[in-house]
């Protein structure tokens, strides 16, 4: 039986008419210097690269004023990102403050920010070759901070089957790879993750998340420039191209590869490295303020 809906009082057509505010106004944040990243960008040199095979996931570290990609190799593919700060895994990537300050995807310009106390940008986006998509008439983008990853918990809610590759349990095994420790002793630690290369929006009846076939394609990247020593994961997610399902063995996956490059650090004099918040933590208590 579906819930009861109250009637609509006589007000509700002007309660609706409301004019929408922005949350929080671009225009009060500083910007990052891409003119700063674009001549860094012309000396990088490639230092590394490791492939995340299909179904499964890598981590990897950038030292701040490198840049990193993540690159589709050989077929349309979806990866789930996650970054730590690498020296205290409790600063990480929130997904849901990057979501309120930039939108619901992000691109060329937008910053990863950092869990709260700490709240700085952990990386910017310095070139995406798939900027070009934009938004598509089913209000699909590219590159989402909307969704959480798949995971074998809500598998297992909604289908009744355990599933061990998805993107969770691939950061989790990554992660405690990495850490040379357990995945149960880490997975507390993977978080809510940028959405590489999936095209995904919310239903205009429903307003129900959506995913559809990704447009990226073998030779296309995202790139990012690291604003602090950071600690990452990235998982070729099991839905492939995120097209019709994941947390299966039915799509077809394919590898991903992250390329690491270090600029000439001179030409980045003049960039304005960030620090943690300095709000003083008081939260309004008495003396503490």
């Amino acid at each position: 039986m579906s819930p009861k809906i109250p009637p609509a009082p006589a007000d509700a057509a002007s309660r609706r008419a409301a004019k929408p505010t922005v949350v929080y106004p671009a225009g009060t944040m500083p910007k990052p210097d891409m003119t700063v990243l674009e001549a860094a960008r012309s000396t990088m040199v490639k230092t590394q690269e490791i492939v995340v095979p299909p179904r499964d996931a890598r981590a990897f570290r950038v030292l701040r004023g490198q840049f990193f990609r993540i690159v589709s190799i050989e077929g349309p593919q979806v990866g789930d990102l996650n970054l730590w700060n690498a020296h205290d895994l409790s600063e990480r990537f929130f997904s849901g403050k990057t979501r309120a300050l930039h939108a619901t995807h992000v691109g060329a310009g937008d910053r990863l920010w950092s869990t709260m106390p700490h709240l700085r940008p952990m990386a910017t986006i310095s070139h995406d070759t798939l900027g070009w998509y934009g938004f598509d008439t089913d209000g699909a983008g590219i590159h989402d901070v909307i969704g959480t990853r798949c995971d074998p918990y809500t598998n297992l809610l909604l289908g009744g089957a355990s599933y061990d590759f998805c993107c969770h349990s691939n950061l989790s095994r990554a992660l405690a790879a990495e850490l040379k420790t357990d995945a149960r002793a880490v997975e507390h630690h993977v978080h809510d993750v940028l959405n590489v290369f999936m095209c995904t929006g919310f239903t205009a009846d429903t307003h129900q998340y959506f995913m559809k076939a990704s447009p990226v394609r073998p030779g296309d990247f995202i790139e990012l420039f690291a604003e602090i020593d950071l600690l990452g994961a990235l998982s070729a997610c099991p839905g492939g191209d995120c097209s019709a399902t994941h947390s299966s063995d039915v799509a077809a996956c394919y590898p991903l590869k992250i390329e690491i490059f270090e600029p000439d650090r001179a030409t980045l004099g003049t960039w304005n490295w960030p620090s943690p918040s300095t709000y003083q933590r008081g939260h309004g208590a008495s003396g503490n303020h």
